[in-house]
């Protein structure tokens, strides 16, 4: 991918949602919600603080993450839909 965040912003693939409900019924896509977990694909440098040192981020590449529904810009990247954020608009990471 040709794009590196800067500071404290990552980017975001979106992972797909459920396509079933537990019951078992077919969710179309024009009623599906848009999933709040997603996979890191990049990341930036980290912030700066007032006196210009640069504090790294806790993300890295790869980790699974959930973030607010409203989170981020969406944007599209050599075709590609994704989200670039702040670290801040994460809620966690996925361990496991």
């Amino acid at each position: 991918m040709g794009f590196r965040p800067l500071h404290d912003r990552v980017v975001v693939r979106r992972l797909d949602g459920e396509e079933k409900t537990k019951g078992g019924i077919i969710i179309p896509d024009t009623a599906k919600e848009k999933p709040s977990e997603g996979v890191i694909v990049s990341v930036g440098p980290g912030a700066r603080d007032d006196n210009g040192k640069v504090t790294a981020l806790d993300v890295k590449s790869g980790d699974r993450v959930l973030f607010g529904k409203w989170s981020g810009t969406e944007v599209k990247v050599d075709g590609e839909d994704l989200l670039i954020m702040k670290e801040s608009d994460i809620m966690g990471v996925i361990e496991g």
